[in-house]
């Protein structure tokens, strides 16, 4: 049996931010020829299903790409609760899905690949909740592995109007890792940056 359908990892792609310093959406911003949206997809997908998306119904992501993409939206979650209301949106369907956790990480990692979901799963043993890369000395939980267990403590954050990461990651019992290549955490908010991966 091999990790993923031991684990039933479900993939989600938060996609409902407003893109505010890029200037455009980020889901369809042109990558190698495609929007990211769709490359980040193909890429956990080779370990995730169901690959979802969340995004509000109002955001440009939804907008722009839902009638183009196959991949199922989730469109439900809290406004104005930042990256944390999507996760609960996620993991919400992802429960529905009879996942037992979910890959989730943001549409603004190009270079996110299916070895760092491997080595995310090694370390899914027992204890944690959640398990996120830690690298010099930062956390990315929006590119980390939530077990569907976690659900109602991020629900309880959710609801008592604290949206913040790092509160919701204390409500968990959550593993931090060193990842092998930490090219894969690499996330574009300006056009800057992706200028500058684009020519690297």
């Amino acid at each position: 049996m091999s990790e993923q359908t031991q684990h039933g990892l479900a993939g989600i792609i938060l996609a409902g931010g407003r893109s505010r310093r890029m200037g455009q959406d980020k889901a369809s911003l042109e990558w190698e020829g495609r929007p990211m949206l769709q490359v980040i997809a193909e890429s956990i997908g080779e370990r995730c299903t169901p690959v979802m998306v969340a995004a509000p119904a109002t955001s440009q992501a939804y907008d722009e790409l839902a009638g183009q993409s196959e991949l199922a939206w989730i469109t439900d979650e809290q406004a104005g609760s930042g990256p944390l209301g999507g996760i609960v949106a996620a993991l919400t369907a992802a429960k529905e899905a009879d996942a037992s956790a979910a890959f989730v990480c943001a549409t603004d990692l190009p270079l996110v690949s299916s070895q760092l979901i491997d080595e995310l799963l090694h370390a899914l043993t027992g204890t944690p909740d959640v398990v996120i890369p830690f690298v010099d000395g930062r956390d990315h939980p929006l590119a980390g592995i939530y077990r569907v267990r976690a659900l109602p403590a991020l629900q309880a954050k959710l609801a008592s109007g604290d949206v913040l990461m790092r509160d919701a990651l204390e409500a968990v019992v959550t593993h931090r890792v060193g990842v092998s290549d930490p090219r894969w955490l690499t996330n574009v908010d300006a056009p800057e940056d992706l200028h500058r991966l684009r020519t690297a």
